[in-house]
């Protein structure tokens, strides 16, 4: 089932699938209307409410799990997500890349399982909550008069992941195969920048077993009525300064203090920062991900109060825009160091390289399906850079086009925010529009 156009809420029609053939189906919009989900007749249909109530309480009910940072045990995880695939009639595998870091792989064959899979992404932990800041339990997934479900991981992103799993209900239901092989995947420690999840899995010969063609992953919530789609990120550098300088009595005026070291490499950071924040506000086309942000994150030094330190070090997150020239990038943070003082240097630590963003044009027949299908839902849909970082990074190192969804739309931004909650409409809404893309994708013909 498919929804289009949207304009809030749920307006526009529907459509159901009529099997043809083993491989191929027809979508049909002219026989019910969306709204409530009612047939013309005003009778809502059994299956489709089983459907929508069978996708509540699996999303409720993994959110329920606490799979939160620190130390989290992805146990409860995998068994719920087990239940699923069974459930389904559909093989899987859990596959660990270290002792307490699991990826489940559940895999629904294609009618060419030689041609290249469709990868469907989503992460399985979620950052920390300040629980007294809460008005809803964090991990109790309560559901509110209005629709709204509250939890940490809502947005971000147990909802896609369970909207995935979902969609292949809906589809498989239909009897319908479609032509590439889909992997579900569900992967731990995205939060943590995937060191022990992602990018680790993408090295292993399981992953490449897998033979990824094409790939979804998260996205972002938008506040309006159009959806935001994802193509790239910025490049994430975790720069240290080091500033060492004479140390002595607090009750002097020394010179060549690492204090002052310090305040001059301040100063050329936030003069850029400025620099930036005024293209992002004189650019009203810009977004985020368009500019570089530069921001000191953490400050060490000093022994006690009457005594000069030998040495401050400065830590500063950097994100860097797929537009700017790395190495010129690279000068410009040297040159800083040298203008502030003697000695004043980064650490020799390895620094992320550019990853090309996926291509949004007619060489990529994924982008150009997937473009196609929101086009004619009468979806409203803008591209952007990432402004953050994902587990997409690590597929397009490997030249595997990946894009970032989330169907989330007229919905305030609550990632990692208080009170995350989720409009169960939204939400259902979410899984008619995948039904559709990944339909659509997984029928894209083989080279």
């Amino acid at each position: 089932m498919v929804l289009g156009p949207f304009k809030g809420g749920r307006e526009g029609k529907t459509a159901a699938m009529v099997a043809r053939t083993p491989s191929t189906f027809e979508i049909r919009t002219d026989l019910f209307t969306v709204e409530n989900r009612k047939m013309s007749d005003g009778v809502q249909t059994q299956q489709t409410a089983d459907f929508d109530a069978l996708a509540v309480k699996n999303f409720r009910e993994y959110l329920r799990i606490p799979s939160v940072h620190p130390n989290i045990n992805y146990d409860d995880c995998i068994k719920f997500l087990e239940g699923q695939a069974i459930g389904m009639g559909l093989p899987y595998k859990v596959y660990h890349t270290a002792a307490t870091k699991p990826v489940f792989i559940m895999t629904w064959e294609g009618t060419e399982p030689n041609a290249p899979s469709v990868m469907l992404n989503s992460h399985m932990d979620v950052v920390p909550v300040f629980e007294e800041n809460w008005t809803h339990k964090p991990f109790g997934a309560e559901m509110d008069a209005d629709g709204k479900i509250y939890a940490r991981g809502a947005q971000d992103m147990k909802c896609v992941g369970i909207q995935y799993l979902e969609t292949i209900r809906r589809l498989k239901t239909t009897g319908i195969r479609l032509k590439r092989t889909i992997h579900c995947i569900f992967v731990p420690d995205e939060e943590m920048g995937g060191i022990e999840g992602m990018r680790r899995f993408v090295k292993t010969d399981f992953f490449k077993s897998l033979n990824v063609g094409f790939a979804l992953d998260e996205g972002m919530t938008s506040e309006t009525d159009e959806f935001l789609l994802y193509y790239g990120e910025r490049t994430v550098w975790t720069v240290v300064f080091r500033c060492p300088g004479q140390t002595g009595h607090g009750s002097l005026l020394l010179d060549n203090t690492a204090a002052e070291k310090m305040r001059h490499l301040l100063d050329r950071i936030y003069d850029f920062r400025e620099k930036e924040k005024q293209k992002l506000e004189n650019n009203p086309e810009m977004t985020i991900g368009d500019v570089t942000t530069v921001n000191v994150t953490i400050m060490q030094g000093g022994v006690q109060s009457n005594v000069l330190p030998a040495e401050f070090v400065v830590t500063m997150d950097c994100r860097i825009p797929v537009t700017v020239d790395h190495e010129k990038w690279f000068e410009t943070l040297q040159r800083w160091c040298k203008e502030a003082g003697k000695d004043v240097a980064m650490e020799n630590r390895p620094l992320a390289p550019l990853v090309q963003p996926t291509k949004l044009d007619e060489s990529n027949k994924y982008w150009m399906t997937f473009k196609s299908t929101i086009d004619k839902l009468g979806l409203k849909m803008t591209p952007r850079i990432f402004p953050g970082g994902t587990d997409s990074r690590y597929l397009r190192q490997l030249g595997i086009p990946a894009l970032g969804f989330s169907p989330i739309n007229n919905t305030p931004v609550l990632l990692h925010d208080d009170d995350e909650y989720l409009n169960a409409d939204v939400f259902l809404k979410g899984i008619e529009i995948y039904c559709k893309l990944v339909s659509a994708i997984s029928n894209v013909d083989s080279d």
